[in-house]
């Protein structure tokens, strides 16, 4: 059930490798990207990824988008995003080649983030006076993407044109806030289901096309679940990563697991991540 114990201050941004068949994952407050393998430090923000190739990803940093190669450490910048006092936070890759990814305030400062799409060449602005960007991810057919501001507990749905740009004004698909629930990272499997990392109830929440709830996976010994990915050979493995972030030393010793990375066998199969297209 624990994939590894390095525990992460706030894990996030598991990514299953198709060509490699490896995972990353990211701790973003201590500026590292892990794989099974190795770790690589940075000095900046580094919270999510998509791939590009075999060896090389893209990667969302506080001051924006570069490219990175896994076998020589080189950055390569893409394209700034954001401001001098936020930094990345959700992101994942569409199903067009595109890569969405989230910024927010570095002490989650209300409204002081965004949620971006960077598109062959191209970094737009879609949503602003976001508070914490999350639950970023697309339906099976690239028709639509989720979002959430996890402040306000609600997750969003818009369609996306033929390009992967948003078409209309995203609509409240899940509100998720009646329960107090807080919506972190999602991802959605070849059913079309969405699961959802959900901080502070130690669980990721699968729910069907239509927001009906179907079943909760525990994180046993981590209340702060935060981000899903599918991966493993068959894809049939949900991992999901937590972390310690705000706990005292008492929680600490309460949830011993917090900040570790799980992984679950035989959950729901899910889709292979979208290359990103340079």
């Amino acid at each position: 059930m624990i994939y590894d114990t390095r525990a992460c201050e706030l894990g996030e941004g598991p990514l299953w490798h198709p060509l490699r068949e490896e995972l990353f994952w990211f701790d973003i407050l201590n500026r590292t990207l892990h794989s099974k393998a190795t770790s690589w430090p940075f000095d900046v923000y580094v919270s999510a990824a998509g791939w590009i190739s075999r060896d090389e990803l893209m990667i969302a940093s506080e001051t924006g988008l570069f490219r990175f190669d896994l076998t020589t450490a080189a950055r390569t910048p893409v394209v700034a995003a954001g401001t001098s006092v936020t930094r990345s936070n959700d992101g994942r890759a569409d199903r067009q080649g595109g890569f969405w990814f989230g910024t927010m305030g570095k002490k989650a400062e209300k409204g002081a983030g965004a949620i971006w799409r960077w598109y062959r060449g191209e970094v737009r602005q879609l949503y602003k006076d976001v508070s914490i960007p999350n639950s970023i991810c697309f339906v099976p057919d690239g028709t639509a993407a989720h979002f959430s501001d996890t402040a306000q507990g609600k997750v969003m749905k818009v369609a996306l044109d033929s390009a992967g740009w948003p078409k209309g004004e995203p609509e409240v698909w899940l509100d998720l806030a009646r329960a107090g629930l807080n919506p972190d990272g999602a991802v959605i499997d070849a059913e079309g289901r969405f699961w959802n990392a959900q901080w502070g109830a130690g669980r990721v929440a699968c729910y069907g096309a239509d927001g009906s709830f179907l079943q909760a996976v525990e994180t046993p010994g981590a209340t702060q679940s935060s981000c899903p990915a599918f991966g493993g050979p068959d894809l049939t493995t949900l991992f999901v990563t937590t972390a310690l972030e705000h706990m005292d030393a008492e929680a600490r010793a309460r949830h011993p697991a917090s900040g570790q990375l799980f992984a679950f066998a035989d959950i729901a199969k899910g889709l292979p991540e979208p290359q990103v297209i340079p």
